[in-house]
């Protein structure tokens, strides 16, 4: 979105600026290896915040705030145990449980790749356009890259920056973007 400045990148950006940030990713990681909820869960839970606590929250305060709302929608954690910090009940029983000495083994991230279910329905030097949705729950397609016309270079795509940015823009700039399949019709 437009019309919140510059992004301007920390010189020398730490992993993590304190210590609460790198508990709540070592929760979230052991919380999604328990089988408690995926990725696309999570990410929602942070997207449905309200836009005021979104947009004035850090990164990992997005984090911790949707940890804390799939937690109770979840009934893992009620109200008064996130506000106390600690259970103030027994624990409901999980899938399973990540331990300090398998961390290591949990935390370095593999391949995400999987062998496709059909045939792809475009080719490189397809001329694609992005569909215009825009959906209740999470989705990878970005506001800006809807309804614009591309073309399948390989697994992503390009869109002329005019396009995205008006007249003004200069005319070499491209913008590649991940766009999966049903994101996408023929141009």
């Amino acid at each position: 979105m437009h019309g919140f400045g510059k992004v301007e990148p920390e010189q020398d950006e730490p992993v993590f600026h304190e210590d609460w940030e790198a508990r709540t990713q070592a929760l979230y990681r052991a919380m999604s290896y328990a089988g408690v909820w995926c990725i696309d869960a999570a990410r929602f839970a942070r997207e449905q915040l309200p836009p005021a606590v979104y947009l004035s929250s850090s990164y990992y305060k997005k984090w911790e705030l949707g940890m804390e709302k799939q937690l109770a929608e979840l009934g893992l954690a009620g109200p008064d145990e996130l506000a106390a910090g600690h259970a103030l009940r027994p624990g409901k029983p999980l899938k399973r449980k990540l331990s300090a000495p398998g961390a290591p083994n949990v935390i370095t991230r593999g391949s995400f790749a999987r062998p496709a279910q059909k045939p792809a329905k475009f080719k490189p030097g397809d001329r694609v356009r992005t569909k215009n949705i825009h959906p209740k729950t999470h989705t990878r397609l970005p506001r800006y890259a809807r309804d614009k016309v591309g073309l399948v270079e390989a697994l992503r795509g390009w869109f002329d920056g005019r396009e995205l940015w008006g007249e003004s823009a200069e005319p070499s700039l491209k913008v590649s973007i991940e766009a999966f399949e049903p994101y996408l019709e023929p141009a």
